[in-house]
């Protein structure tokens, strides 16, 4: 598949297909967040583990107050208090009452709680004003139930997901493993940042970007640049392969004197999918596996990089860390002004700002150009769809979102 046939839904179609996630390994609940859990998971014990008070006030059996008012309140000896986390149990019966701590054990016999600003306390009894609230008890297993599945494979663990498992009994989670992204800058005009600039050469930044998005997803980005030179070249793709789960590389991605990272794969036995297909920027992004692993080509160009790299690399490296929908996050928006720079059988990609309001946000397209400094202000990314060559003013768009 050399020329130009493929479009983005069979380029990507053939990513995901070429993909299998890494193995599995254990870590814990801390560990787990924003990784994606390996298999279903199951709450071990109920949570909360008995009926419980969800405020500070007086355990009572809610017939014998059933009418009480200010006016008119009921006297009900009080037998002791209990405290969340405490093992005693005191047992109400008629003209009694406990004292409850939030988050203490419902005592037994009593089957609702009055909050504590409606009783007056007195030496040994208090008076009740106020009839009893069920809804103030915290039924046992009512935040997790025993046996519940709670989350399931496939699913990216939040913060508040490593909680909700905390409470239902886990203390290890089974995750995909996160690859080690080799990311390979290629070109003689290359320097790593930090080091002195000489005339005529730039810091690598695609390499930088790249790593970056990699972490965000607490992968591990493993930097390198190389010259153009296919020894160089060779030597550094054949040591990486060994070294990492999946490998970029960046820039050298074309047909020119100096693009020869194709052709070293080639060398190196890569199975080419794909190299080029129907998007712009960024139609020089290829695919192939070599020893079984992901390889990535990205134009050199900041923009085509990018868009390469978000719309084949990401989804492909999101799949191998065991994402079920390995895509970038996506909202509806309206469109702030036309687009219309499409080629009919492309699928053209714009970077852009969402401001948000009242109603849908606003999608505003940056015009297209090369420099750095306009897509590190992006926050979205819109397209024209293959099909059409333009979208009106006003047009309810799918956007991707970048921050």
């Amino acid at each position: 598949m050399k020329g130009m046939s493929l479009g983005l839904k069979e380029a990507l179609r053939l990513t995901l297909e070429g993909v299998k996630p890494l193995p599995v390994e254990n870590v814990t609940l801390v560990d787990s967040v924003d990784r994606v859990a390996a298999s279903d998971l199951y709450a071990l014990v109920d949570s909360p583990s008995m009926d419980s008070s969800r405020k500070d006030g007086y355990a009572v059996l809610s017939h014998e107050i059933a009418g009480a008012t200010s006016e008119n309140p009921v006297r009900l000896q009080v037998l002791g208090s209990m405290a969340a986390g405490g093992d005693k149990d005191i047992r109400v019966k008629p003209g009694t009452t406990v004292r409850v701590l939030t988050g203490a054990r419902i005592p037994t016999g009593a089957d609702a709680v009055v909050a504590e600003e409606f009783v007056k306390k007195g030496d040994h009894d208090v008076l009740v004003e106020a009839s009893a609230e069920p809804k103030n008890i915290l039924p046992r297993g009512s935040d997790v139930a025993s046996r519940k599945c709670i989350l399931r494979a496939g699913q990216q663990i939040s913060p508040s997901m490593a909680g909700l498992l905390a409470v239902a009994g886990h203390s290890i989670i089974p995750v995909f493993m996160t690859p080690v992204v080799g990311i390979i800058g290629t070109g003689d005009e290359l320097v790593e940042p930090g080091k002195p600039l000489e005339d005529g050469k730039l810091y690598a930044s695609n390499i930088v970007t790249v790593a970056g998005w990699c972490n965000r997803y607490k992968m591990k980005p493993h930097m390198t640049i190389v010259k153009d030179d296919h020894d160089a070249i060779f030597n550094v793709l054949k040591a990486l392969s060994d070294e990492t789960d999946a490998m970029i590389t960046s820039g050298g991605a074309w047909t020119g004197d100096h693009d020869m990272v194709a052709q070293v794969l080639e060398e190196l036995g890569w199975k080419q999918v794909f190299h080029r297909i129907r998007i712009g920027p960024g139609k020089a992004v290829g695919f192939g596996m070599l020893n079984e692993k992901p390889v990535f080509i990205l134009p050199g160009g900041p923009p085509s990089n990018l868009m390469g790299f978000l719309q084949i690399a990401l989804p492909g490296l999101l799949a191998l860390s065991g994402h079920t929908n390995p895509s970038l996050p996506g909202i509806n928006a309206r469109l702030g002004s036309e687009l219309k720079e499409g080629k009919h059988n492309w699928t053209d990609f714009f970077f852009g700002t969402l401001e948000r309001g009242e109603g849908l946000p606003t999608f505003y397209p940056m015009r297209k150009r090369s420099r750095l400094s306009s897509i590190a202000e992006a926050t979205a990314v819109a397209s024209i769809p293959e099909g059409q060559d333009h979208l009106s003013e006003g047009s309810v768009i799918d956007v991707e979102l970048l921050k």
